[in-house]
């Protein structure tokens, strides 16, 4: 039956919400009097009466619900403004930036938008969720692709961090230390600014610090010197119950291993200390075109790629195959000259029989600055990027020959004739001398450190330029991730959760994204969390 407008139906003495169209509510109310004249022995007035029964519990329970959110909205507001909590006006235009997601495929409202400038602001506002029951989730860049910033459905209370955004060093221990609301552009240019450092990071200038290392953290010198999690020597993290501790190795170890790899699941991280490199001096960035207009050259060039990168890649080198309908490239940075890429990259061109399309040597903000893509580097508010898209992820091992074959078949067969705005990122990630895979497997919470069984990274991502993202274009990614899995072993893959795909339930999710590590991080999760206050579908659930 259509819903029209409200209306009301008055049982058991009390008037209840009833919605539905208004023939059918004076119908129920006819019926409801000629069945109570008939002394209740008419099965037809029984049946209006039991429809109108049901839609009056349905609307009960919708009742129930807003006023309950409509309570805990203003028993939250009333805690935060008694504890000087500064908090978003709601529908303000600060609220509507701090509750517009970066994927707008996936919107949601909050109960409330807390912008704490100090520690003790977070505290008290963790301190007022737990007080009042409402879920709280940590929001620092809010490029979350399910938008689990925002808490991945309505009704949670968000912490938006980005007016925490300081970035400082230590010249004499060579460490960073930078507030959970900083982006990626504002940490490069502050560190770059102070000593020439840096630390391993992703490219992407608006991304928050925070999430992103704190779950992995790739970018083009994670071949080199690691992920961005792996750079990370302490972190300051307020927890369920309010109190703030400081982690590092030496101090709640426990803690710190757990908030490297899953760290939105156990706390508000409010700042994170990085051991920082001198940037190199010459960066040289580079791409190589590939040929990939049929599913036998992909086989055929990927074998290549694969065996190249399992045993020679240099470590200087970091790059990723990019494709979309329009080309197939290698793009990446060599840590050196052009002349030393040349050197370096030839055994693979001459394998693939391919030659550098593009070359260009840069000092590091440079090459940050190019793979940018014209995005303004140092960046903090407002921020305004938003798509509208759908994506997955995963981590494989060197694929054996079927799967290749059936991944190149979709790619040529079903990739190539979606005329949407999609890509996938293959990240060349392990092999025998990438920093990532020499990092210990149990060193950290974050699962992909096999040198054998983590050798790509991928992302595949499908958007639309305009309007809806479309209700039967999730099929695409996922039989293309299909074709992968469906060859390996499940301990052969996983998926990263920093391209988090919400179509999956919370037990496969947590599975893919942290596998060997689940049981350790449930335990911990049960000890530091055990009412699930840090909360979104796909959390670690205690044990």
């Amino acid at each position: 039956m259509p819903l029209a407008c409200a209306g009301f139906i008055d049982v058991y003495q009390g008037l209840v919400p009833y919605v539905g169209p208004r023939s059918s509510l004076i119908s129920v109310r006819i019926e409801e009097k000629l069945f109570i004249r008939a002394g209740g022995r008419s099965p037809k007035l029984k049946m209006h009466l039991s429809f109108a029964t049901s839609i009056t519990l349905v609307s009960l329970a919708a009742a129930n619900s807003l006023s309950n959110r409509l309570a805990k909205r203003a028993a939250i507001d009333d805690c935060l403004r008694t504890a000087n909590v500064p908090v978003d006006a709601p529908n303000s235009n600060d609220w509507r930036a701090d509750s517009n997601p970066f994927n707008q495929r996936l919107k949601y409202t909050p109960v409330a938008i807390a912008v704490p400038t100090t520690v003790a602001q977070v505290q008290a506002a963790v301190s007022c969720a737990a007080k009042v029951k409402v879920k709280v989730n940590p929001k620092s860049g809010g490029h979350s692709y399910a938008s689990f910033g925002l808490g991945g459905e309505d009704g949670h209370f968000v912490v938006q961090l980005d007016r925490m955004n300081a970035v400082t060093y230590d010249s004499a221990t060579e460490i960073a230390t930078v507030q959970a609301g900083a982006r990626l552009g504002r940490v490069a240019t502050a560190l770059y600014n102070n000593g020439k450092r840096a630390f391993s990071h992703g490219t992407c200038p608006g991304v928050g610090v925070a999430g992103h290392s704190l779950h992995g953290g790739f970018g083009f010198s994670s071949h080199t010197y690691g992920l961005a999690v792996d750079a990370i020597v302490g972190a300051t993290v307020v927890l369920a119950d309010s109190s703030v501790v400081e982690t590092s190795q030496t101090e709640n170890p426990h803690i710190f291993w757990a908030l490297r790899g899953a760290g939105s699941n156990f706390g508000i991280v409010t700042s994170l200390k990085f051991k920082t490199f001198a940037a190199p001096s010459q960066v040289t960035v580079f791409a190589i075109n590939l040929p990939w207009t049929n599913a036998s050259a992909i086989v055929q060039g990927w074998s290549t790629i694969q065996d190249w990168l399992k045993a020679e890649m240099p470590k200087e080198m970091n790059g990723r195959i990019l494709g979309n309908r329009m080309q197939t490239q290698i793009q990446g940075l060599y840590h050196g000259t052009q002349a030393q890429l040349r050197t370096a990259i030839q055994p693979l061109l001459t394998k693939l029989n391919a030659q550098i399309s593009q070359q260009q040597q840069y000092d590091w903000m440079g090459a940050f600055s190019y793979y940018t893509y014209g995005q303004q580097v140092d960046v903090s508010r407002p921020y305004n990027l938003v798509e509208t898209f759908y994506s997955k992820s995963l981590v494989t091992p060197a694929l054996p020959s079927n799967v290749l074959q059936n991944v190149a078949n979709y790619w040529i067969q079903k990739a190539m004739s979606n005329n949407r705005n999609w890509f996938i990122i293959i990240d060349l990630y392990g092999g025998a001398n990438s920093a990532i895979t020499k990092v210990a497997s149990n060193a950290t919470a974050y699962a992909f450190r096999d040198p054998n069984n983590h050798l790509f990274l991928y992302e595949f991502y499908d958007r639309v330029n305009f309007g809806s993202y479309p209700s039967n274009g999730f099929e695409f990614l996922d039989g293309w991730v299909k074709s992968f899995t469906d060859g390996l072993t499940t301990d052969q893959w996983g998926m990263y959760i920093n391209y988090a795909d919400p179509t999956m339930n919370r037990t496969m999710a947590q599975d893919v994204y942290y596998r060997k590590n689940l049981p350790k991080l449930r335990a911990l999760k049960t000890e530091l969390d055990p009412t699930e206050l840090f909360y979104y579908p796909q959390a670690i659930q205690p044990v």
